[in-house]
């Protein structure tokens, strides 16, 4: 870093950066295809994983409008409780490919293969080709990244878009170009319509680099940030205009909504409901359990994404970071305000620490693999410290910083491991044992034997890498399903809940539900059986309430309409989330008017009413 050694010029740096070594490209190559291996390899493995998700995209498979919306089912009755973006892709394969669990999760693996390449890329250009790819593979081998690449929740284009953003604002910060800077709005924009305000996390990073670092007067700085702002406005908000200006008679119910609005959608439930609680939080995405942040993501504070919840999913570097963050900042802080390492250390740090803190403090509904997001911001702090400190090892600063963070590392690897019982038992004392000798060979400079610095080089990864890495290979090669997926091998049982609402359907109710013509098949309160029915039989099946059956949609009147013109043949209760004949919002009523007006029935096992058969 720079002030371990002879500082440099930012453009020598930059150039530097920018010629490619030999082994560079077979390295980056190898990292693309082991990761595309890890993320694609038996990919239908979890089925259609998260069934919530997978009806909508189902769903826009099968309507236009429903796709666009994000709807549950092709009949448009209510949206999903997000924005739209991440089904889009998926419904989009399924339209190529046909409906199946490998198209439904193929947009999601490519999109990991795709971040991880392109956070090499850009860290790449200001700190060099080693912390390129160190980076590169700190995402690749989180836990929580190879669980939510290789599963339907929104988060794996989320991160996607972050990173590309990131990529923009590096290019962008490099000669203040104002274009890159309004592309780097534009893909928070539409992070923003994946997961709404959680792209934001990111911006007082992307601003303050930015703000701090980019080789222009601070007048053009504040207008080159104004133009990414509007630019961020443009690309996330025509889609709420669109959305609140259509007639909401002719268009789905906003799931998750209290107004039926958009805009409601991403103030209240996604956004300051999550923060500060209430607004349906906790409970979007909690099924029954749903009346508190503590029930899914630990208690609230400082050390949270170290605690039982968050630490396999995400921690495994986050110490290490955190150490490299600090001394970096240190070490550059006689440097040139357009100094590119602590301009990257600036971003990346930004990133993890607004993200971190957020995350850990947040009052409402936070899940573990909300943790996918630290991720690409602390794999690219451990790679550009590890490589700068490196580079200047001749230093005794940097090399007792650097064998702080391998030493951290193993430590935490080995404290992480031993919360797993007795998966792989000898592997945290092999990453313990390296931990030891590559820190000690690090301080003490046993890089300055020729024979020894690839050794040292070789335990000093083992010790990072070795144990997140194992725990990530056993997360993919695990399946998994619910709306709470959670990283790590089988047999922990720390699986979410919210999974299939009414075990297996039965083949006779499956063919029952393809023998109707109807608009639905059926209807059944809460989404978890709901979507079971729905991905089963192929058939739309409304979801009354919404994912926890909480949501006005739709009101009893409508759905006697429904039944009047018959539009939907049966209702089934016992579905997941607000399911039963005890739901919520408009549940309790419509179940209570079935009960009291309709035949009951047993179909394969099953209980149900035929909407075609009244009492009397």
């Amino acid at each position: 870093m720079t002030a371990v050694a002879a500082p440099e010029r930012p453009a020598a740096r930059a150039s530097a950066a920018a010629r490619r070594p030999g082994w560079e490209l077979p390295s980056a190559l190898v990292l693309l295809a082991a990761t595309a291996c890890l993320y694609l390899w038996d990919l239908s493995a979890s089925g259609t994983a998260n069934q919530f998700y997978a009806a909508a995209a189902q769903a826009g498979t099968q309507s236009w409008k429903a796709l666009f919306f994000g709807s549950l089912d092709a009949g448009n009755v209510i949206t999903v409780d997000k924005p739209p973006a991440a089904l889009w892709l998926m419904a989009l394969s399924g339209r190529v490919f046909g409906f199946s669990a490998w198209s439904l999760l193929l947009p999601q693996a490519l999109a990991g293969v795709a971040s991880v390449w392109l956070l090499y890329r850009t860290v790449r250009r200001w700190s060099g080709p080693v912390a390129g790819l160190l980076a590169g593979a700190g995402l690749a081998l989180t836990p929580v990244a190879a669980l939510m690449f290789r599963f339907d929740n929104p988060d794996a284009l989320l991160v996607l878009l972050l990173v590309a953003g990131a990529y923009c604002v590096v290019r962008a910060t490099e000669r203040a170009n104002p274009w890159w800077l309004a592309l780097a709005g534009a893909a928070i924009g539409f992070g923003f319509l994946t997961k709404m305000l959680q792209a934001f996390l990111v911006l007082p990073a992307f601003a303050l680099v930015y703000a701090v670092a980019a080789p222009t007067s601070p007048l053009r700085r504040a207008l080159h940030l104004l133009g990414a702002t509007v630019a961020v406005a443009v690309s996330a908000g025509w889609y709420v205009l669109v959305v609140d200006l259509w007639p909401a008679d002719s268009r789905p119910y906003i799931g998750g909504s209290t107004d039926n609005t958009e805009l409601d959608l991403a103030l209240g439930y996604n956004g300051l409901g999550r923060i500060l609680g209430g607004a349906g939080n906790g409970g979007g995405g909690g099924g029954p359990m749903g009346g508190g942040n503590t029930s899914f993501g630990g208690e609230t504070g400082l050390f949270r994404m170290l605690g039982a919840a968050f630490g396999q999913e995400v921690s495994w570097l986050l110490p290490a970071a955190l150490i490299g963050l600090v001394a970096g900042l240190w070490f550059t802080r006689r440097a040139a305000r357009t100094d590119r390492t602590r301009a990257a250390l600036l971003l990346w740090g930004g990133w993890t620490v607004v993200t971190g803190l957020v995350f850990s403090f947040m009052q409402g509904t936070v899940h573990p693999y909300y943790a996918i997001a630290l991720a690409p911001g602390t794999a690219a702090l451990v790679g550009v410290a590890a490589a700068g400190l490196w580079q200047g090892r001749e230093h005794r600063p940097a090399r007792v910083v650097l064998a702080a963070m391998v030493a951290v590392s193993a430590i935490w690897g080995f404290a992480l491991l031993d919360r797993t019982g007795d998966w792989l038992p000898w592997l945290r004392w092999v990453v313990a044992v390296s931990g030891v000798l590559a820190a000690t060979a690090v301080a003490v400079g046993a890089h300055r034997f020729r024979r020894a610095a690839a050794g040292v080089a070789v335990a000093a990864l083992v010790a990072s890498f070795g144990a997140t890495a194992m725990f990530t290979v056993a997360t993919a090669s695990t399946p998994h399903a619910g709306s709470i997926p959670v990283s790590g091998p089988s047999g922990q049982g720390r699986g979410g809940i919210g999974g299939p609402g009414m075990g297996t359907v039965s083949d006779e109710l499956v063919a029952a539900l393809r023998e109707t013509t109807g608009t639905w098949a059926a209807a059944s309160t809460g989404s978890q059986g709901a979507a079971q029915l729905q991905l089963a039989s192929g058939r739309p099946v409304i979801a009354i309430g919404g994912f926890n059956g909480g949501d006005p949609a739709p009101t009893l009147a409508r759905f006697q309409a429904y039944v009047a013109s018959g539009q939907v043949r049966y209702y089934i209760g016992g579905g997941g989330g607000g399911g039963g004949f005890g739901g919520r919002g408009g549940g309790g009523e419509i179940a209570s008017w079935v009960r009291e007006n309709f035949a009951q029935v047993t179909i394969g096992g099953q209980t149900v009413y035929d909407l075609g058969a009244p009492l009397g």
